[in-house]
């Protein structure tokens, strides 16, 4: 049977919407609440492709967090609408949906995209709109330059693995490093430039490996037989969740010992690491905006119900995801009348709000304020590293 054309689901698509309405308003009576005001409300996250390790656990923490606030009225009289979309980890579609969040569904603001390299032509298109977006898990130097309407709440990359290279210094004393990156995305490039400037401005540390590698690829042994014969006592891995955990495993099995810890940035915030490397990845280090055991307002609230939920703990990724939609939630109450504009003013007017990820603010280019930490992995659960 030959898939459907891209039209056809389309249409389905908004079909199915009315036909979910007509539902609603028939178990209603036919009677709808005049008083309520509908805030439709686009995500645009990887559910599919490289980066939906992610992009699922995202879609969790945002869901979680619109249906709290509709059953408790959060804000008296709204009722958030979510319109999840996948951006099925690539740039070119990711543009597309951000079209369509924009145009058809005429969204109050955009949560995501998950990856960064998506961020930088999809966040163009809503800043040309006007469009309010708000980033859960873009960390590379660049995005909120795009314009005014441009925020995330995730801390970039730059701001979090100097802090990581200086407590993992303090406490190991490492002296050689050896770095693995992957050369095509955003993300691992960006990481792997904030690590070889903080680590080459830290006295008595030299690089004495750098190995490249691809998103997909699969076989790292010629890579790892030059980190092993250059001897290091730490290894800097700037890859995503899947060939980071390919890497570790292989790793191991060539005989590197597991004193020589991996350490890495933002892609290491997940459980799928440990789902998928196991106890190659026991005792990898990493920067985080977040805890789980972190006494921040409601946390532990929040690891508790999304437990309970999904069956799982909560990361970095679902707490930034959960944080958006009360970030927007906040602005929205300040907001009169509802625009893109006013929402945009209120936004970058956040100061102090307490959240989970810590008492949060906006700085004056729209990037978040509230300190980083570090973890590492043990036995599966990431625990605060001092």
């Amino acid at each position: 049977m030959k898939p459907l054309p891209r039209y056809v689901f389309r249409v389905t698509r908004h079909a199915f919407r009315v036909t979910i309405l007509f539902f609603v308003l028939v178990l209603a009576g036919c009677k709808t609440d005049p008083e309520v005001v509908r805030v439709p409300i686009g995500i645009a996250v990887s559910l599919t492709g490289g980066f939906s390790p992610y992009g699922i656990i995202q879609k969790n923490g945002i869901s979680m967090a619109i249906d709290e606030l509709n059953m408790e009225s959060y804000i008296v009289g709204f009722k958030f609408i979510p319109y999840f979309l996948d951006d099925q980890s690539s740039p070119e579609t990711c543009r597309k949906i951000y079209s369509e969040l924009i145009s058809v569904d005429k969204v109050m603001a955009i949560i995501g995209p998950t990856s960064s390299n998506s961020a930088f032509p999809a966040d163009s298109l809503a800043q040309r709109n006007k469009m309010v977006v708000l980033g859960i898990s873009n960390t590379v130097p660049g995005i909120t330059e795009i314009g005014d309407y441009i925020f995330r709440n995730s801390l970039p990359e730059s701001s979090v693995i100097p802090n990581t290279v200086a407590v993992t210094h303090a406490k190991l004393g490492f002296s050689k490093v050896a770095i693995i990156y992957g050369n095509d995305d955003p993300y691992t490039l960006g990481a792997y430039s904030a690590f070889k400037k903080s680590l080459e401005s830290t006295s008595g540390v030299s690089i004495v490996s750098t190995e490249t590698i691809h998103k997909g690829d699969t076989d790292f042994g010629s890579q790892l037989s030059r980190i092993l014969v250059a001897s290091p006592d730490i290894i800097v891995i700037a890859a995503l969740v899947n060939e980071a955990s390919a890497i570790m495993i292989k790793a191991r099995q060539m005989g590197i010992p597991q004193s020589v810890r991996f350490i890495g940035g933002n892609s290491f915030n997940t459980s799928k690491l440990w789902q998928q490397a196991g106890q190659a990845a026991q005792g990898a280090i990493c920067g985080s905006a977040w805890i789980s055991t972190e006494e921040t307002p409601g946390n532990a609230d929040f690891v508790k119900n999304y437990t309970g939920i999904y069956g799982a703990k909560p990361d970095q990724f679902a707490a930034q995801a959960y944080t958006s939609i009360y970030l927007i939630a906040d602005a929205i109450k300040r907001s009169a009348p509802l625009t893109s504009e006013k929402l945009k003013d209120n936004l970058i007017n956040i100061n102090n709000l307490p959240t989970v990820l810590g008492t949060f603010s906006f700085d004056s280019n729209r990037d978040p304020v509230h300190p980083p930490v570090v973890q590492e992995l043990v036995n599966g659960e990431f625990i605060l590293y001092h």
